[in-house]
């Protein structure tokens, strides 16, 4: 870690343990929804073992992976975070071949290790919103999934369907054509591993 941000780390750290006893976080602030990377632990465990080398983000190919900083205003600083919007999970799973600490576990690229560990969130489809819905065929989303009929299926005018076994990766989400977007990423920052 570079002086500088350690300095900003710390006095970020310090100020935020002041104004709300450590419990400032991403998750308190409504207007930042956010992923964590796929396969990581429940928040206080990933917390808890992240050690901020940012390895998991250099290793991304979508460039998906960010990192928290002193403007988002948390505590969780330099630790990896995704929008789905910006830029989605392309399910590689490269950031947790690379995590040297096991935040974020290394899980195999194979469609059923990935169904069983990786659970960043559930899409929601907002029919008022859906093309499909409205009377027009879209099935962008459908067709962004890469678990296409297992996470999401389409029925008539490719209306999507969102299955249980959505993992969260927010393909469909940055694929969707609507703004607002009909189809969201609700995170799941509070699974128990």
């Amino acid at each position: 870690m570079k002086r500088r941000r350690f300095l900003q780390y710390l006095a970020s750290s310090g100020f935020a343990s002041l104004v709300a006893g450590g419990g400032v976080k991403a998750a308190n602030t409504p207007s930042l929804r956010y992923l964590r990377p796929p396969g990581a632990h429940d928040e206080k465990k990933f917390l808890s073992k992240c050690i901020r080398c940012g390895k998991c983000g250099e290793s991304c190919p979508n460039r998906a992976i960010k990192f928290f900083s002193t403007e988002n205003g948390i505590v969780s600083l330099d630790t990896p975070f995704i929008i789905p919007r910006e830029q989605a999970c392309i399910l590689c799973m490269k950031c947790g071949d690379i995590c040297p600490t096991g935040a974020i576990p290394k899980i195999d690229y194979k469609a059923n290790a990935i169904m069983k560990s990786v659970h960043m969130g559930r899409a929601r489809v907002d029919v008022n919103l859906c093309l499909s819905f409205q009377g027009k065929t879209c099935g962008v989303c459908y067709r962004a999934c890469p678990l296409p009929d297992i996470a999401i299926r389409v029925g008539m005018l490719e209306q999507p369907h969102v299955l249980e076994n959505c993992v969260g990766c927010g393909l469909c989400e940055r694929s969707c054509i609507q703004i607002p977007q009909a189809i969201k990423v609700i995170p799941n920052h509070t699974r128990v591993s």
